[in-house]
């Protein structure tokens, strides 16, 4: 049985626009990966398959960390005159 999520919007204050409201339930359903999860069931993909594409995503974002930690390191030294 499908996760069932609930992704509700209502209006901080009287005036705000719908575009800002449209905008908050765009990021709420993705924070929610509802998109995500209507695209991936819509074939069969192998085991295998997901394994390789979640350890790419993996190496993907250490990479991505790594490149920041290491530009931080370097503005830190910079400013230090090390």
């Amino acid at each position: 049985m499908a996760k069932v999520v609930r992704v509700e919007v209502t209006p901080r204050h009287p005036n705000e626009s719908v575009e800002k409201m449209i905008k908050r339930f765009i990021k709420k359903s993705k924070k929610e990966k509802i998109i995500e999860g209507v695209v991936e069931g819509r074939y069969y993909e192998k085991p295998s398959v997901k394994r390789r594409k979640q350890a790419k995503k993996r190496k993907k974002v250490l990479e991505k960390l790594n490149r920041v930690n290491r530009e931080n390191l370097e503005n830190r030294r910079g400013k230090n005159g090390k």
